[in-house]
């Protein structure tokens, strides 16, 4: 006999025996409208998701771009910032996460306290990593230990954000859909961020230095053409000053959607198992790592977030440098991220109807061969705004399928360990740990490779070595990673049949576990 039958039997059972039917079936509607979300509920949840694609889009297209050529640090300095600053970020998320599961409930929920609390002092610590210091010696350790700062921050809003979804409702329809709508605002967010930065830093481009070479072809041409050409000058202060005004709207736009989620989201308590009791550190990373399903999962998007992160941290310099763009790099950067949005519904169509496995597949390999185009092909703006324009339909899948395939994960892991509950920050604090990780390891290789190179900082044009390092970070090396990932996906276990069979196992679960709720409230009213 099937769980869900005895728990039907036994509910039954009781509501015979008890002269309360009415009662019964207010229980009824009560459990009924507590895992139904509303259209309102899934938007204010997905809104909560904004904050962190937008800070995190503009820190990963210009940060590196701003310590070089705005900050003017060395570009061994600001690789040490990066990769220190992503590395830490990376620790701070399991324990984070390990914190989070042993916290107590609150009247306002488990997870939405964290949020709340980490909020200002993020937004201060994110406004002043775009703040210029009036002193040369300490800059490094200023830009440092905010970046730090703000990353460990974030994690506090991140870390409960991503694990609420596993609260916000018990049937998995719901959750699935609240996560589409949380992908859409996410990429959403993601071309707000692209908008916001670029637009405003690209009215007020930080002056270029000529090299040698540049300043006598110019100097000839100019006595060649006999004219006093004059252009409005935009001094370094402006453009340090365009950076602090795109990120002031960036801060209040954080604080806006995490009061939105405040208000929008209430968070349901765990009432189906009882939790587990809380396990030390060591004991969490051997519990979620020694879940096969998720260590592959894990291992896929670390290699496929890497390949991501390194186009994405060294696109700007690639299309001011190498592709001779300066003036329009942020305009390129915006028409990918505009498509990535529209290409999210197909994305999910396509995952509903071909499986998640799947799109991931075709996702991914969809966009290797823009990566190769855009570097073999001779520089032409129509053109790479036309490669722009495809490879953000595959950047889409990078950010919709992973986040909807973890819950997944989660239920598996639910379904071959019942007696265990209560890990679910455990699993997305580690998830956001490794493609955290990736991106730390990225930013940091490809800062100090460029250093290596001979990378000029505001130089008008760079060494062809610079240019050949900014081809190999934008292309080859992401197109190996991508192959990589994909040959660890192959064995990645869960198809849609098993998916769907989790999915009926914990059902049954949970109606086994309501049934025994509900005739214990019964019991109580008599």
């Amino acid at each position: 006999m099937a769980k869900g039958e005895g728990g039907e039997q036994y509910s039954n059972a009781s509501l015979l025996n008890k002269p309360v039917s009415s009662d019964g079936i207010k229980l009824a509607r009560k459990h009924e409208h507590r895992n139904t979300l509303s259209v309102c509920n899934k938007i204010c949840y997905a809104i909560g998701g904004a904050p962190y694609q937008i800070t995190g889009c503009a820190l990963g297209f210009f940060l590196q771009i701003y310590l070089l050529d705005v900050a003017q640090l060395d570009p061994f300095y600001a690789s040490i910032i990066l990769f220190v600053g992503r590395a830490w970020d990376a620790v701070t998320d399991p324990t984070v996460g390990f914190l989070v599961s042993r916290s107590p409930w609150t009247r306002f929920g488990r997870m939405l306290p964290w949020i709340v609390l980490s909020t200002p002092l993020a937004v201060l610590s994110y406004f002043l990593i775009w703040y210029v210091p009036p002193f040369e010696n300490g800059k490094v350790i200023w830009y440092l230990f905010f970046y730090c700062l703000f990353q460990s921050l974030q994690t506090c809003f991140h870390v409960p954000y991503s694990a609420l979804t596993m609260f916000i409702s018990s049937e998995q329809k719901e959750r699935d859909s609240a996560t589409a709508y949380r992908m859409t605002v996410e990429v959403l967010g993601t071309v707000l961020g692209t908008a916001i930065q670029g637009q405003i830093v690209g009215m007020a481009n930080a002056p270029c230095f000529p090299a040698p070479s540049d300043m006598l072809t110019e100097v000839s041409n100019l006595s060649m053409s006999g004219l006093n050409v004059t252009e409005p000058v935009i001094s370094l202060e402006h453009t340090r000053a365009a950076y602090m005004i795109a990120s002031g709207v960036i801060c209040l736009i954080y604080i806006l959607c995490a009061i939105i989620l405040f208000f929008g989201v209430r968070e349901q308590k765990e009432s189906c198992r009882p939790r587990n009791e809380p396990m030390s550190f060591f004991q969490g990373i051997r519990l979620v790592m020694g879940h096969g399903p998720y260590a592959k999962l894990v291992m896929v998007f670390l290699f496929t977030s890497l390949a991501f992160m390194l186009l994405e941290g060294n696109f700007a310099l690639f299309c001011s440098y190498t592709l001779g763009f300066r003036n329009d790099f942020q305009n390129i950067l915006l028409v990918i991220m505009l498509s990535a949005t529209l290409a999210i519904p197909f994305w999910q169509f396509f995952l509903t109807r071909f499986g998640k496995k799947t799109a991931v597949f075709t996702g991914s390999l969809s966009v290797v061969p823009f990566m190769i185009l855009v570097v073999c092909l001779k520089s032409n703006l129509i053109v790479t705004y036309i490669v722009s324009f495809a490879a953000g339909v595959g950047v889409a899948s990078a950010f919709l399928l992973p986040w909807s395939m973890l819950p997944d994960v989660v239920d598996d892991f639910q379904v071959q360990n019942p007696d265990s509950s209560g890990h679910e920050a455990l699993f997305y604090s580690f998830y956001v740990f490794f493609t955290k990780f990736a991106s730390g390891v990225s930013l940091g290789i490809s800062t100090l490779s460029l250093d290596f190179a001979g990378y000029i900082s505001r130089g008008c044009s760079q060494p062809e070595e610079v240019d050949i390092t900014l081809k190999v970070l934008v292309s080859a090396a992401p197109v190996a990673l991508i192959i990589i990932g994909l040959v660890i996906l192959y064995t990645y276990p869960i198809d849609e049949e098993r998916r769907q069979g989790n999915r009926k196992l914990l059902q049954e679960q949970r109606d086994e576990a309501d049934s025994e709720t509900d005739s214990t409230e019964l019991s109580n009213m008599v």
